[in-house]
């Protein structure tokens, strides 16, 4: 009788903490990609030579092939071997990316990043897989889940923190090249431990489902497409986003009526019967919303306090710290069977707190140790959300709808996602210019204040050494330039009054609906996405 293999050769698995680092050496270049793109938006568009937008679109095109991808995936999963399937995704987030790396076209860079997408998911599939095959107890899992979410929400600061010494030093593109270098150790180290054996129960490869994918991802990339690129465009005046939108309404259509009638679907469409679980996912889309306003006090660090990347990173550690104790309390609460209506109710009266609080402190000059604690509880809202809600809605369905669940669940955090780009594009077209032309409508000459502030520029830039004339105009375009300051502060507290009235509104939802109550924690049936972004 042969002995059955386990996962890791008997020299790895004598220490059991070495194994989930190397597994996180390997999930780590995962993370990291997702963001690389827009680590630096302006780095980015000038070595492409691009539009801003452009540089957010290839990260809105990695998330959607990702997420398209992943019923897809695990068939591959099932016919490909571990280890081979490992070193496969792997190889091709390295050739992606050192396409990245050579590549100035946009359009190259596009169809590589939707390539990396769907690598990105091969290689955060079996290291998921891996993670949660380490995990016996539905307490591990519990722990397991908070501590991989915490990961996600923490990626954006840790990835500027590391990549803003590199883009002090070097090109932009010279990120893709270091990213090839972080899966090299982790990606071999891996290789070398693993038996060659399989997780899954091998499935041949037949009957894959590759018009329901493309369907399905091609309605993503062009619902991304609208979102982010709408307000540019002005939205359905231009004839790029009303067919756009078409190809969304006509590929949603298809994509519903194509499930209904296929024998094994793509994804069921019976996830959206269970009320429990749609409660889940408007709230990861509020969530998201929320999570995606975080980007408004970045744009404040950096347009009106001046920040470069470094001290912006630095600052955003606060953020990380506020996550990480998020987690550990969410996390303890869980596993001592603490109702998660009360999770949520902190989680969102923190996020709350964050909003109103940032209104009372956007300001021309400010000290920037006055908004660590702000961004601690703001990243403790953040912390105590994430992996509670998601945790709620795969417990809320039965256990063959799992995978399903979890891809759906991707759908609601890729909204809202775009959606929060969509939001603040429109906001800040909008409510800054208002704010922006009620400024200049009160600024005239006949003011002695405004010839009091245009006197002290003027004297300012003359004691530089520049002449009176050069001075004078001068002035007055740091007269607009306050203006524009002001306006931007104005924006970002009208946006977060906003966001603050979303929450409340939630917070009323989870206050009045007990049937919440009812839904039973059980990890052991269903795994997280892999495609958990």
């Amino acid at each position: 009788m042969t002995k059955k293999l386990t996962i890791f050769k008997p020299w790895a698995t004598a220490s059991e903490w070495f194994i989930r680092f190397v597994i996180f050496l390997n999930l780590l270049p995962n993370l990291l990609m997702f963001g690389i793109s827009v680590s630096s938006g302006p780095g980015s568009a000038g070595y492409y030579g691009i539009e801003p937008s452009d540089v957010q679109y290839s990260m809105v095109l990695f998330y959607a092939s990702l997420a398209g991808f992943f019923a897809l995936e695990r068939r591959f999963f099932q016919y490909i071997a571990t280890k081979e399937y490992l070193l496969m995704g792997a190889v091709i987030q390295i050739l992606t990316s050192y396409g990245c790396y050579k590549t100035h076209n946009l359009y190259i860079l596009l169809s590589l990043r939707f390539i990396q997408g769907m690598a990105n998911c091969i290689s955060s599939s079996v290291c998921i897989t891996l993670i949660f095959s380490r995990l016996r107890s539905n307490r591990q899992r519990e722990i397991g889940y908070s501590l991989f979410y915490m990961n996600l929400l923490c990626i954006t600061a840790v990835s500027t923190l590391i990549t803003a010494p590199l883009l002090d030093a070097f090109d932009y593109n010279v990120l893709y090249k270091w990213m090839i270098f972080t899966y090299i150790p982790g990606t071999l180290l891996l290789f070398i431990m693993m038996n060659p054996v399989r997780l899954n129960k091998r499935f041949p490869l037949y009957q894959l489902d590759w018009a329901s994918f493309v369907i399905y991802t091609t309605g993503l990339s062009l619902l991304g497409y609208v979102l982010l690129y709408g307000q540019q465009y002005y939205w359905f005046s231009d004839s790029r986003i009303l067919w756009a939108a078409i190809g969304v309404v006509v590929l949603g259509v298809l994509h519903v009526i194509r499930q209904q009638y296929l024998k094994r679907p793509y994804l069921s469409l019976e996830v959206f019967k269970n009320r429990n679980y749609m409660v889940g996912m408007v709230l990861i889309f509020v969530l998201y919303i929320c999570r995606g306003a975080l980007n408004i006090t970045n744009n404040y660090f950096t347009g009106v306090l001046g920040m470069d990347p470094i001290h912006l990173s630095y600052i955003l550690l606060a953020n990380v710290a506020g996550i990480f104790l998020g987690v550990l309390v969410s996390s303890r609460m869980i596993t001592t069977y603490v109702k998660m209506r009360w999770i949520w109710l902190i989680g969102f009266s923190l996020l709350l707190v964050f909003h109103l609080w940032m209104n009372f402190l956007f300001a021309t000059m400010a000290d920037a140790d006055t908004f660590i604690t702000p961004l601690i509880i703001q990243g403790m809202g953040a912390g105590m959300l994430m992996a509670p809600i998601i945790i709620f809605c795969i417990s809320s369905v039965p256990a063959h709808l799992g995978s399903t669940a979890s891809a759906t669940g991707v759908l609601f955090r890729f909204t809202g996602f775009c959606g929060s780009i969509a939001l603040i594009n429109y906001f800040q077209l909008y409510d800054k210019s208002r704010h922006y032309n009620r400024f200049l409508d009160k600024l005239t000459t006949l003011d002695p204040l405004v010839n009091s502030k245009l006197g002290i520029y003027k004297a300012g830039l003359m004691t530089k050494g520049m002449p009176a004339d050069r001075a004078a105009k001068a002035a007055t375009g740091l007269l607009y330039r306050s203006a524009d300051v002001q306006a931007q502060i104005r924006f970002s507290m009208d946006y977060y009054y906003l966001i603050s009235i979303l929450i409340i509104g939630v917070i009323l939802l989870i206050a009045w609906v007990p049937y919440l109550n009812k839904t039973v924690i059980d990890l052991r049936r269903n795994q997280p996405a892999p495609a958990a972004y």
